[in-house]
C-alpha cells in the first residue's frame, strides 16, 4: 500500500508560508535564484521533494523538443512553483505558468513574485482548467 499523498491545498499552504517567512526575513530585491535556492531548502526541510529547473520536453506533431522550458521548482512532482523577483506580476507571467501546467499535465502551480512591499501580494494561485482536478 502506497502512502497517502498530502492535499494539493495542504502542500501550497505550507509553500505560502515559506515564502511568507523568507520574504519577511531576506526582503524583496533579490535575484530569482536566491529565492528558489532558499525556497527549496526550506520545503525540503519540511519534508517535501523538491526538484530545481526541471527540464521540460515538447511533443509538437511528431517532433520532440527535449528541454524546451524549465520548471522553477516542481514540488512532490505535481505542484509547479514559478518563482519572480519583478515589479510588478504580468498577465504574461500567469500565462507562462498556465502553459507549463497544461504541457505538464499538471493540475496547480504557484507564481511566486517576491520583490513586493509584502508577500501576499505576490503570490498567485492558478488552476489549470484543461485536466481534472487531482
Amino acid at each position: 500500500m502506497g502512502v497517502a499523498l498530502k492535499p494539493i491545498d495542504e502542500i501550497s499552504g505550507d509553500v505560502v508560508d515559506e515564502a511568507i517567512s523568507i520574504h519577511k526575513n531576506l526582503g524583496p530585491g533579490l535575484l530569482e535564484s536566491v529565492y528558489e535556492t532558499v525556497l527549496a531548502g526550506a520545503l525540503m526541510r519540511r519534508g517535501y521533494r523538491v526538484d530545481r529547473q526541471v527540464p521540460i520536453d515538447i511533443e509538437y506533431d511528431g517532433l520532440s523538443f527535449p528541454a524546451a522550458f524549465r520548471v522553477d521548482l516542481l514540488e512532490e512532482n505535481r505542484l509547479l512553483l514559478e518563482i519572480k523577483s519583478v515589479e510588478q506580476l504580468n498577465k504574461v507571467h500567469a500565462k507562462q505558468l498556465l502553459t507549463y501546467l497544461r504541457l505538464t499535465n499538471q493540475p496547480v502551480g504557484l507564481l511566486l513574485n517576491f520583490s513586493g512591499e509584502t508577500m501576499k501580494e505576490g503570490i498567485r494561485r492558478l488552476v489549470n482548467n484543461h485536466n481534472s482536478p487531482q
